[in-house]
């Protein structure tokens, strides 16, 4: 071992002790070799050939302790965590051990090491819930009003049952527990899903949970089954309660947009007359209605894919030319004075529709003959109408009239084959001798 003593560096070395320009040097048995501070013996014949390097500020042979020992007999230190302070300091925490002052470096270094990774987490006492509505505010701010409406209850009945419950002890059991408080709403047990799901996701992006934790959470959870209401398109008595009711104007533009051109409900109480191309035929979509209680504002549509031009029918085009010269302000549809639609307003609207629609099929005002008629069965019946088309039309053409996916296309058009198929006679045709 190295034996230390304060004693002044040589005034020289000679060149065959020299290795380095790093101050690195051979070391003979019982030779002295000093830096500024401290001089270092090596002792006996085993350390011949030896090779000793130290650094330009005085290395040492023997390791000091990196960290001081206190009152308590703990050695004690602050790290980093990987996570910043709200001022954009680090946030560092404490890191003791009450082995050696070793034992606390191999702590410090493997969080080091985390880090490095991507695997250190943030110390927290925040409770799912809590945590739970900082999402909703951060990673949610920006979505529709419905969709954001849809998380924060979510959040506020049901994931409110989780408030005593730290975010970091959050376990699969709690994810069942908030499922099962609402099997008998299959809908909303979907809905439970894809909110805890996304929080959990975040949280793990924050740093607060661990990798493994969407895994060991959020699968192999057991939900009631759950089957959406089959779409449909119109029915040939409502094609025919389209062409004989007695609309009036704002009406009759309404339902020739939403069945000429398979705008959802929000796109086409949006549009405005700069948005209608009676040169070209044309409509841009460019921007969707919301509403936050009976308030409308505007927002960006559902998805990139939302922005587009479409194609209007000669009948809609003839309508417009006619129409578009009695629009009260900017929006073709809205309210008096010409201001944006309110939901009150457009829910009458509708109202009016579905009352002019039945009586010009034979229905009264007590007795309805059509059932079940949405803004959304309209769009649908666009899309079924144009798989009908295909091969003159494709299905990725299709999903960019509708500004949606092609996917969903697809099971629109896999329906309709499914209808136009006549198995006996593809059969007899194909299959001779």
């Amino acid at each position: 071992m190295g034996v230390f003593c304060y004693m002044q560096k040589p005034s020289s070395v000679t060149s065959t002790e020299r290795l380095s320009h790093r101050f690195s040097y051979r070391i003979a048995p019982g030779k002295i070799y000093q830096s500024q501070h401290l001089n270092y013996i090596i002792p006996g014949a085993s350390w011949q050939g030896a090779y000793f390097l130290y650094s330009f500020l005085g290395g040492m042979i023997m390791a000091k302790a990196k960290y001081t020992r206190g009152s308590d007999g703990y050695w004690r230190t602050k790290a980093w965590d990987g996570s910043y302070n709200p001022d954009g300091t680090k946030h560092r925490i404490n890191l003791k051990s009450a082995k050696s002052s070793a034992d606390l470096e191999r702590q410090v270094n493997a969080l080091k090491r985390d880090i490095e990774n991507g695997q250190a987490l943030k110390s927290t006492d925040i409770t799912f819930y809590e945590y739970a509505q900082i999402w909703l505010n951060t990673y949610k701010a920006v979505r529709s009003g419905n969709t954001r409406r849809m998380y924060s209850n979510i959040i506020e009945k049901h994931l409110s049952t989780l408030e005593d419950v730290k975010l970091k002890d959050i376990r699969k059991t709690h994810f069942q527990l908030v499922i099962n408080s609402a099997l008998d709403h299959p809908r909303t047990c979907q809905q439970i899903k894809i909110t805890f799901r996304q929080i959990v996701k975040a949280a793990i992006a924050d740093r607060y949970l661990p990798d493994s934790a969407l895994r060991n959470i959020c699968e192999d959870i057991e939900l009631p089954k759950y089957r959406a209401k089959e779409k449909r398109p119109l029915t040939d008595l409502e094609k025919k309660a389209v062409q004989q009711a007695d609309f009036s104007p704002m009406e009759r533009t309404f339902i020739y947009i939403i069945y000429g051109c398979g705008l959802r409900r929000s796109e086409a109480l949006a549009l405005r007359r700069i948005d209608i191309d009676l040169q070209t035929s044309e409509l841009t979509i460019s921007q969707a209605l919301e509403f936050d209680g009976n308030n409308p504002s505007t927002k960006p549509p559902k998805s990139n894919n939302g922005y587009r031009r479409v194609p209007m029918p000669p009948f809609l085009t003839d309508h417009l030319r006619y129409y578009l010269p009695t629009v009260k302000g900017d929006y073709l549809f809205h309210s008096q004075y010409g201001r944006m639609m309110t939901l009150s307003a457009y829910r009458r609207m509708w109202e009016r529709i579905l009352l002019k629609m039945n009586l010009a099929v034979g229905g009264t005002e007590n007795l309805w003959v059509i059932h079940g008629l949405t803004a959304h069965i309209f769009r649908h019946n666009y899309c079924t109408e144009l798989c009908y088309q295909v091969p003159a039309i494709s299905t990725k053409k299709i999903a960019q009239l509708l500004g949606d996916d092609e996917k969903m296309v697809l099971e629109v058009y896999s329906h309709v084959v499914e209808k136009k198929e006549n198995t006996e006679e593809v059969i007899s045709k194909a299959i001779v001798l």
